[in-house]
C-alpha cells in the first residue's frame, strides 16, 4: 500500500485539532450578563434534547438497516459483514458531526451578541469561527472515516499489499466501503429534515403570530414560540446541514473512487492513483480552506460580504493550484478505462470544470437571493400591491432561478465527460467538494449570527446590537442560499457518478425507454421529488398550525403577557415543535430509502436505472427552485425591515406591503429550509441504496469465447445510453 495512504486520515486529524482550538478560543470570549447566559442556556438545552431524541429514534432504523444488510451480507455470495460495520461508522460520524457543529454554534451566538454591543468586526470574527469549527469537523471526521476505513479493508482482503492486478479485491473493498456512505446519507437526511421542520414551524408560527397579528417584533421575549425558534436554527441549520454536508462529501469521493477502480494506471502508486486521488484532493482541500479561513476578516463597519466571497475565492484558487501541480505527479501521463483513453492534464481540466462550476453555482444563487440584486427588488416592489402578488413574484423568480444553473450543470457535465470520461464527471465534484471546509464555514456562521440577534432581542439589549447581528443575519441568508446552491450543485455531478458506478456494477448495457417498466419507473422517479417534498412542506404546515394555536392560547389566557408582565410557557412551543419533527421525519426517510429497494428486487436494474435517471432530474429542479425562491422572499422581507424605497416612498417595518413580504417569507420557509435542501440528499441516497444493492441485482454477463466466466463487461466508451 502507498505510504501516502496514511497520511490522509492525518489531514483529517488535523483539521479536527485545528476545530479544537477555534472551539477553545471562543469559549474564551464574554459570554455577557445573566440575562444573556439564561437564554442562550435555554436555546442549548432545547437544542441537545432536541438532537438525544433525534438519534434515538434514529438509532431504531440504524439497528433495522443493521439487520437487512447482515441478512443480505450472509445469504449472497456479493455481500460481505465488512458492509455493515462500515455502515454503522458512517452513522455514527454523520451524527457526531452535526453534534459537534451544534454544540459549539450555541456557545458561540451568546459570545457574538456581546461582542456586537462593541464591534461588528468582533462579533464576525466569532460567528465566524464558530462556522470554521463545523466546518473543519466535518471535513476532518469525514477524511478520517473514509480514509482510515479504506486503509482498514485493503490490508483486511489484501494484508500482502496491492498491486495493478489485485482489481477484484478493490472492487470489493470499494463495494464494502459504500456501507459508509449509505450511514452518513441516511442520517443526513433524517437530521436534515427533522431539524428543518422543527425549525420552521417554530419559525413560522412566531411569525405569523407575533409579527403579523399582534406586531411585535422579531425574537421579541413576550412571543413564546421565540425560544423554540433559535433551537430551530441550531438544530435545523447547523446540526443538519452538517450531517447533510459531511453526507454529500463522503459519497462524492467514494464515487470518484469506484470508478478510479476501473482505470488502468500502472507505474504510480502501485496502480492506484485514480482511485487515492479523491481523497487526496478532499484531504489537501481541509490545508487550502484553513489558510482561506485566515484571510477571512473585516475591518469596523467593513463588508461583510466581500470577506467571506474572498475566503472562496482564494480557496478555490489554491484548489485548482493544487490540482494543477498533483494530479500529473500522482497520475500516469495517459490512462485507460475500458479502452477509452484519455490523460492526466484531461482528469485536471475536469477537476477545474468543478471549480469553475462551484464558483459560478454561488455568483448565480447570490444574484438571486441577494437584497441588492434585481430578483428580490422584484418581489419587494410586487409587496406593494399585497400579500398574492409577493407570492406570484417569488414563485416566478424561484422557477426562473432554475435556468441558469442547469445550462451551467449540463456544461460542466459536458466538458468533464470530454475531458476524462464519467471519471472526469466524478473528479469534477470531487473538485467541488475539495473547498468544503470553507464553504460550510461560511454557511454555517449564518445561523450564529441569527441566534445572536434573537439573544440580543430577548435579552433587551440597545438597538444598535441588533443592528450590527442584522448586517451578519441579512449576509447570512445569502450565504446560506449559496451553501445550498454549492450543495445541490455537488449532487447533480455526484448523482450522475454514482449513477455511472451502479450501471457498471449492475453490468447494465442500456436503459431502454421504449420498455415500458422502464417509461413507468422514469415517472415514478421524477414524482417522487415532489411527493417528498409534499410530505415535508405539510408537515411544516400543521405543526406551524399547533405552534400558532399555542401562542394565541398563551397569549389569551396568560394575562399580562404582552406588556411583558408574565412570562410565556416556551417549553409548550419547544414540545410542539420536537415531536411534530419526529414523528414526521420517518416516512419521507422511508420513501427514500424503500422505493430503489423495491424497484430494483421487483423489476430488476434496468428498470431501477430509468427510476434513478428521472428522481434526478425532478430532484435538481426542485431543489434549485425551492431553495432560491425562499431565500429570495426571506431577504425581501428583511428590505422592508431595514427600510426600502418603492417608487419615490419609503416602506418600513409594521406597513401593508411589509406584512404581505412576511407572509412571502413564511411560505418561502419550509422551501429553502426543509423541502429544498432535502433534495440533495434524496437523490444521492437514492442512487447509493442502488449502488449498494447493485451486486445482488446484476444482470449475468453472457458467456462468450472472450468471457468464459461471464464475468461483468462494460461497453470501451464508458456509456449507458437512454434510447
Amino acid at each position: 500500500m502507498p505510504i501516502l495512504t496514511y497520511f490522509l486520515p492525518l489531514l483529517g486529524a488535523l483539521a479536527l485539532v485545528y476545530a479544537a482550538l477555534q472551539a477553545t478560543w471562543i469559549a474564551k470570549q464574554n459570554p455577557g450578563g445573566e440575562k444573556m447566559r439564561a437564554i442562550a442556556h435555554s436555546i442549548a438545552q432545547g437544542a441537545i434534547a432536541f438532537l438525544k431524541a433525534e438519534y434515538r429514534m434514529i438509532s431504531y432504523f440504524v439497528g433495522i438497516t443493521v439487520l437487512f444488510l447482515v441478512y443480505f451480507s450472509t445469504t449472497s455470495a456479493h455481500g460481505h459483514p465488512l458492509t455493515v460495520i462500515a455502515f454503522v461508522i458512517g452513522a455514527i460520524f454523520s451524527a457526531l458531526a452535526g453534534w459537534i457543529g451544534m454544540h459549539v454554534a450555541t456557545r458561540a451566538n451568546v459570545r457574538t451578541a456581546q461582542a456586537a454591543r462593541t464591534s461588528l468586526a468582533q462579533a464576525f470574527r466569532i460567528s465566524f469561527a464558530g462556522g470554521t469549527v463545523m466546518g473543519m469537523g466535518v471535513t476532518g471526521l469525514a477524511t478520517i472515516g473514509l480514509g482510515g476505513l479504506f486503509i482498514a479493508f485493503l490490508r483486511y482482503f489484501l494484508p500482502e499489499g496491492m498491486t495493478n492486478t489485485d482489481g477484484a479485491s478493490l472492487v470489493l473493498v470499494l463495494e464494502t466501503l459504500t456501507g459508509f456512505s449509505l450511514g452518513a446519507e441516511s442520517i443526513a437526511l433524517f437530521a436534515r429534515v427533522a431539524g428543518g421542520i422543527y425549525t420552521k414551524a417554530a419559525d413560522v408560527g412566531a411569525d405569523i403570530v407575533g409579527k403579523v397579528e399582534t406586531e411585535i417584533p422579531e425574537d421579541d421575549p413576550r412571543n413564546p414560540a421565540t425560544i423554540a425558534d433559535n433551537v430551530g436554527d441550531n438544530v435545523g441549520d447547523v446540526a443538519g446541514m452538517g450531517a447533510d454536508l459531511f453526507g454529500s462529501y463522503v459519497a462524492t469521493i467514494l464515487a470518484a473512487m469506484v470508478l478510479g477502480s476501473e482505470i488502468e494506471a500502472p507505474g504510480k502508486l502501485g496502480g492506484l492513483s485514480p482511485v487515492l486521488l479523491p481523497m487526496i484532493m478532499g484531504a489537501s482541500g481541509i490545508v487550502l480552506s484553513l489558510i482561506a479561513t485566515f484571510f477571512v476578516s473585516i475591518q469596523e463597519n467593513g463588508d461583510v460580504q466581500q470577506a467571506l466571497n474572498k475566503g472562496n475565492w482564494i480557496a478555490t484558487l489554491l484548489a485548482g493550484l493544487l490540482a494543477y501541480l498533483v494530479i500529473p505527479w500522482v497520475m500516469p501521463a495517459t490512462l485507460s478505462m475500458r479502452g477509452h483513453f484519455f490523460t492526466s492534464m484531461g482528469v485536471f481540466y475536469a477537476v477545474v470544470t468543478g471549480l469553475v462550476v462551484g464558483i459560478l453555482i454561488s455568483i448565480i444563487t447570490e444574484y438571486f437571493t441577494a437584497m441588492d440584486q434585481k430578483p428580490v427588488r422584484f418581489i419587494v416592489k410586487q409587496s406593494y400591491t399585497g400579500h398574492a402578488t409577493n407570492i406570484i413574484a417569488g414563485l416566478s423568480v424561484g422557477m426562473f432561478s432554475t435556468a441558469l444553473p442547469t445550462i451551467l450543470f449540463a456544461a460542466g457535465i459536458y466538458g468533464a465527460f470530454h475531458f476524462a470520461g464519467f471519471y472526469g464527471i466524478a473528479m469534477a465534484a470531487a473538485g467541488m467538494m475539495a473547498t468544503t471546509a470553507i464553504q460550510l464555514s461560511i454557511d454555517a456562521f449564518g445561523p450564529i449570527a441569527d441566534n445572536a440577534g434573537g439573544i440580543a432581542e430577548m435579552s433587551g439589549l440597545p438597538q444598535e446590537v441588533r443592528q450590527r447581528t442584522d448586517i451578519l443575519d441579512s449576509v447570512g441568508n445569502t450565504t446560506a442560499a449559496t451553501g445550498k446552491g454549492f450543495a445541490i450543485a455537488s449532487a447533480a455531478l455526484t448523482s450522475l457518478a454514482l449513477f455511472a458506478a451502479y450501471v457498471r456494477t449492475a453490468n447494465i448495457q442500456t436503459i431502454d425507454v421504449y420498455k415500458a417498466p422502464v417509461m413507468a419507473s422514469l415517472l415514478v422517479g421524477g414524482m417522487i421529488p415532489m411527493l417528498f417534498s409534499a410530505l415535508t412542506i405539510n408537515a411544516v404546515g400543521e405543526a406551524a398550525m399547533a405552534m400558532v394555536q399555542e401562542v394565541r392560547r398563551q397569549f389569551r389566557e396568560i394575562k399580562g403577557i404582552l406588556q411583558g408582565e408574565s412570562q410565556p410557557e416556551y417549553d409548550k412551543c419547544v414540545d410542539i415543535a420536537t415531536k411534530a419533527a419526529l414523528n414526521a421525519m420517518l416516512l419521507p426517510g422511508v420513501l427514500a430509502m424503500g422505493t430503489p429497494v423495491v424497484i430494483g428486487f421487483v423489476f430488476g436494474p434496468e428498470v431501477l436505472g430509468g427510476l434513478l435517471a428521472g428522481l434526478t432530474l425532478s430532484g435538481v429542479l426542485m431543489a434549485l427552485f425551492q431553495a432560491n425562491a425562499g431565500g429570495a422572499w426571506d431577504n425581501a422581507k428583511k428590505s422592508f425591515e431595514k427600510g426600502v424605497e418603492i417608487d419615490g416612498e419609503m416602506f418600513y417595518k409594521g406597513s401593508d406591503a411589509h406584512k404581505a413580504s412576511v407572509t412571502g417569507d413564511t411560505v418561502g420557509d419550509p422551501f429553502k429550509d426543509t423541502s429544498g435542501p432535502s433534495m440533495n440528499i434524496l437523490i444521492k441516497l437514492a442512487s447509493i441504496v442502488a449502488l449498494v444493492i447493485a451486486p445482488y441485482i446484476a444482470l449475468e454477463a453472457p458467456v462468450t469465447a472472450s468471457n468464459p466466466q461471464g464475468m461483468a463487461m462494460q461497453d470501451n466508451n464508458l456509456e449507458c445510453t437512454i434510447d
